[in-house]
């Protein structure tokens, strides 16, 4: 069997590698997996993504699996209950985050018909395919991820800076930047 050669970040733990093949950069238009990426994404910053990937399953175990609609009712109380869940991130603006982002969520739906619809229209409705030769390529933010943070920051989403939208936009397919040499770049 041959070594298949991945994104240099990819290539610290078998998790890794697991969503580096089979959901990083592959494009997404399922408005609850765009919800689970964009609290996941919030709860990464400041941290790196293996700790995120790592308390993934806590996440769906805590957050009803990523149920937007529930989690806009939460209410003291269940925050409180996450703030004790050693299965997330337990930072006390980023749990209160995803109830305010999920209200903003089921608004943003309300005025597109869809999440995806709405998101999607910051990259033209297609992915960007980028050739990056290496990670050091990758940049960190991008016009576009510029434009999507201010509307979302607009709309009352937090933790959404432009960096966060980046790693998003790459996480959701809405960029192609594996590197060029990466197996999954022309997939």
């Amino acid at each position: 069997m041959t070594n298949k050669t991945r994104c240099s970040w990819a290539e610290g733990n078998q998790l890794e590698k697991d969503y580096h093949d089979n959901e990083w950069g592959i494009p997404v238009h399922d408005d609850k997996v765009l919800f689970e990426f964009l609290i996941l994404e919030g709860a990464q910053a400041g941290l790196s993504w293996s700790t995120i990937l790592n308390k993934r399953e806590g996440y769906r175990k805590a957050l009803d699996n990523f149920d937007y609609k529930k989690i806009a009712k939460y209410d003291d109380a269940k925050i409180a209950e996450l703030l004790d869940n050693p299965g997330i991130v337990r930072n006390k603006l980023k749990v209160n985050s995803t109830v305010t982002n999920a209200k903003a969520f089921l608004e943003v739906q309300k005025e597109f018909g869809s999440f995806d619809a709405y998101i999607w229209q910051f990259v033209g409705g297609k992915p960007i395919i980028n050739k990056r030769k290496t990670a050091a390529d990758v940049p960190v933010s991008t016009p576009e991820s510029d434009a999507m943070s201010k509307d979302l920051k607009k709309r009352g989403f937090k933790f959404i800076g432009t960096t966060i939208c980046y790693a998003y936009i790459q996480a959701m397919g809405m960029v192609n930047d594996h590197t060029v040499d990466c197996f999954c770049y022309s997939q």
